[in-house]
């Protein structure tokens, strides 16, 4: 075991974990912060996406050792109350079905928008091609991008 110092959500975190436990896992049950998802643990799905200095990384296999001094948003870190331009976009063009992935796609969808704020549809779904929806959302979820590009 080791102590890490992780900034989390604009918060300082201690944790005593082992130096290869994946950051999710260190989020999840060390942290308390269960909005970020487990989905296949290989970082083939996406539903782990948190961002890493506002880049989307995939927590599942990022071990916590790794983290060092950036700084780690999740979905519970993305706005106080809701009211990021992404959460807002789903919200207005309905793209939750089972909503188990939504946490991730809304985290890879706010870091596109923060790097390309007038992303083309081939950006989109560049980008956004790592995240899996198994209810087949994709055609919302590319309509709440475009729309909150444009707010």
């Amino acid at each position: 075991m080791a102590i890490f110092q992780l900034t989390i959500n604009s918060k300082e975190q201690q944790v005593d974990v082992a130096p290869d436990t994946p950051l999710l896992w260190v989020l999840r049950d060390h942290l308390n912060l269960p909005g970020t998802k487990f989905g296949c643990g290989i970082a083939q799905c996406g539903a782990c996406t948190v961002h890493l200095d506002g880049n989307a990384i995939r927590s599942c296999s990022l071990p916590v050792s790794a983290v060092g001094d950036a700084k780690v948003t999740t979905i519970e870190g993305l706005s106080e109350d809701g009211d990021h331009p992404v959460q807002q976009a789903w919200l207005e063009h309905d793209v939750p079905q089972c909503g188990y992935c939504q946490a991730g796609q809304i985290m890879s969808a706010a870091a596109l928008l923060k790097q390309n704020p007038d992303p083309s549809d081939e950006d989109i779904q560049s980008s956004m091609s790592g995240n899996l929806c198994r209810c087949g959302t994709y055609l919302r979820i590319r309509k709440a991008i475009k729309s909150a590009a444009n707010t």
